[in-house]
């Protein structure tokens, strides 16, 4: 059965992480009946400094005004089985954690969560405070998936983008997407 897969893009730092899996997710299409993207003004910022560019728009991907509650996935109804956040924000994860849903990121989450499907949150800062750990624990004990943006080396990246595919592949595998990726002992 193909994925109705929810992509929330926060301000965070870390903007390779969400074009990398962009990218994984346009290569894996045939598992997919759809993608709703939402990005904040800030992701969009951060997108352009970090990247340099603003290809994010050029992505085959409904993209949804951050305010729009008429986007499918902010109704239970519409079916969508999994969020993911990458990168996730402290002030985002916390907005979740609070149960708030002021935006279309958070209101999808809220939704996700209360239909019991797949939340991935990818957070992105360190160090963490203990506000942080609690919010964490709150989603985790709610249904979601903590993957912090923390990256693996035993499969020898070559380079910025191998680092940070570590990641995306975890992901992939968290959404339950069939991937070619680097395994442990394989």
């Amino acid at each position: 059965m193909k994925k109705k897969i929810v992509i929330a893009v926060t301000g965070a730092s870390g903007a390779i992480y969400a074009k990398l899996l962009f990218d994984k997710i346009q290569l894996l299409d045939s598992q997919i009946a759809d993608i709703g993207v939402i990005m904040s003004d800030n992701a969009r910022q951060v997108w352009k400094l970090e990247l340099d560019n603003e290809l994010y728009a050029d992505y085959p991907f409904h993209f949804y005004d951050k305010n729009d509650f008429m986007a499918p996935f902010a109704s239970g109804s519409a079916r969508y089985d999994t969020m993911v956040i990458v990168p996730c924000s402290m002030g985002t994860l916390g907005r979740i954690a609070s149960g708030i849903s002021n935006d279309l990121t958070t209101r999808a989450a809220d939704v996700i969560l209360k239909e019991r499907r797949k939340l991935i949150i990818v957070a992105r800062d360190t160090p963490f405070n203990l506000i942080h750990l609690r919010n964490m624990v709150t989603i985790t004990e709610a249904g979601g998936i903590i993957c912090p943006a923390v990256p693996s080396f035993y499969s020898k990246p070559q380079n910025v983008e191998d680092v940070a595919l570590t990641v995306v592949n975890r992901v992939i595998d968290l959404i339950g997407l069939e991937n070619e990726s680097y395994r442990w002992s394989e």
